[in-house]
């Protein structure tokens, strides 16, 4: 079974927002062996939609739709669908008495123009959408004499299963669970299984990783793929096999083969972020922080509060950029500051054990650095920084040399200060091997 996956909106191609919805559909259907053959992004205009439409169909069993299902005269993914393969619309009345009822939850009248989302190809099956206004659509359109690339006509019978789908990805990885795959799965006889996991590692760069797993004797029909994703880099095993028991066996046992070679660089796996893994350890062992920070700007602070349920272990953080706040907010003495300098060891040192006592903290972390890409020196060049941790066995810190830009020095910064709060919680070393260039300790 081939699969194609289309984006529709003219955002996607003036590249305004990140077309994620591509990448979570192939890889949602690689669960049920389903290759995809082909990513296509069209503009919203009824000629292009329509060629690509009739491509589509005459050269893959599947066809996922995203985009174009709103109310607004752009939206016109279900007209064009219909009016190229020769339907007409027909009004859906249980989908307009859902809309209605949408609308009257938050207590507002539904605008006329909010109709057209009722309205879908005769002979379509209606998909629900209980998180928001635009229901999706699922269609089997016959493939006899359709015109595929370049000119070419289909001559392999059958039909093209389309699914149309919001492009709003929330709404849209719901309707994709829930209603798609199966309904896939119900018309796919499947011969084999596939299962995949994705592991996050930080501190390692790709190809060392790569190397670092050249020798894992993983179960066979295991491959392993990589990608790199600032300032991480994920591995992916996919497991295939006869059955979903033995695939979902295979990829346990080389996802345990991996975690033990890779040890505590590896901070996650699937949807995991690590300051939510970190802010679970915290809360785990009961214990509390807090964060002083120069250079990042309140990044940290913002990692860690984005993670629901951090407030039982966040205390606060303090942005300290001038030599005076320093001082004022932390304790950091007016005298090292004139003696080190802000980017500094002792500074970081002071600014991390200032943040752990004034916040009652049991753990405190600080940053303190030359971002860029100017404000550096010979003696302290772009991209020195200093990260320290504050506990109640004392305070470690690090100097690190980065040589990325402004924007990547202090998200690598920030992600390095969560990492060593993780890694005390382990008890592992804060060592990040492969990651900048480590001065020294203290």
């Amino acid at each position: 079974m081939k699969a194609e996956v289309l984006t529709i909106g003219d955002e996607l191609l003036r590249g305004e927002i990140t077309d994620s919805n591509k990448s979570f559909l192939s890889e949602r259907l690689l669960t049920l062996d389903v290759e995809t053959r082909f990513h296509v992004t069209c503009a919203d205009d009824r000629a292009d939609m329509a060629d690509v439409f009739r491509c589509a169909a005459a050269r893959s069993d599947v066809v996922l739709v995203s985009g174009g299902l709103g109310p607004t005269r752009d939206d016109l993914t279900i007209e064009v669908l219909a009016d190229t393969f020769g339907l007409e619309l027909v009004l859906h009345e249980p989908s307009l008495e859902a809309l209605r009822g949408f609308f009257a939850r938050f207590g507002r009248e539904m605008a006329a123009i909010n109709e057209k989302q009722a309205w879908f190809p005769e002979g379509a099956e209606v998909l629900d959408n209980p998180i928001g206004t635009a229901p999706g659509t699922m269609l089997e359109v016959p493939r006899d004499g359709l015109q595929g690339a370049e000119g070419e006509r289909s001559s392999s019978g059958g039909s093209a299963l389309f699914f149309c789908m919001p492009g709003v990805p929330r709404e849209l990885h719901k309707m994709m669970d829930e209603q798609v795959l199966p309904r896939i799965a119900s018309r796919r006889r499947v011969a084999s299984w596939v299962r995949a996991s994705l592991l996050h590692t930080f501190g390692i760069g790709e190809s060392n990783l790569d190397e670092m797993l050249r020798d894992v004797a993983l179960p066979e029909g295991v491959e392993l793929g990589f990608r790199t994703q600032f300032p991480d880099n994920h591995v992916r095993p996919v497991a295939r096999a006869a059955s979903a028991a033995e695939a979902d066996a295979k990829l346990a046992r080389s996802c345990e083969l991996l975690r033990e070679r890779l040890g505590a660089l590896v901070y996650g796996e699937g949807e995991e972020t690590l300051e939510a893994v970190t802010g679970r350890l915290l809360r785990e062992r009961g214990k509390t922080l807090s964060v002083a920070e120069s250079c990042t700007g309140g990044m940290i602070g913002e990692l860690l509060t984005a993670t629901p349920g951090s407030s039982v272990y966040f205390k606060g953080g303090v942005v300290a950029y001038w030599n005076d706040a320093k001082t004022a907010l932390l304790g950091v003495p007016d005298a090292m500051l004139k003696q080190h300098g802000a980017v500094s060891e002792p500074v970081a040192r002071a600014m991390a054990e200032g943040a752990r006592a004034r916040f009652g903290s049991d753990l405190a972390v600080a940053t303190t650095g030359i971002a860029g890409p100017t404000g550096g020196s010979a003696e302290k060049p772009v991209g020195l920084i200093y990260v320290a941790l504050a506990s109640a066995a004392g305070s470690q810190v690090r100097e690190l040399q980065l040589a990325f830009d402004r924007e990547r020095n202090r998200r690598l910064t920030a992600q390095i200060a969560i990492d060593w709060v993780r890694r005390h919680l382990l008890g592992a070393s804060l060592d990040l091997p492969r990651l900048g260039r480590v001065e020294r300790k203290s």
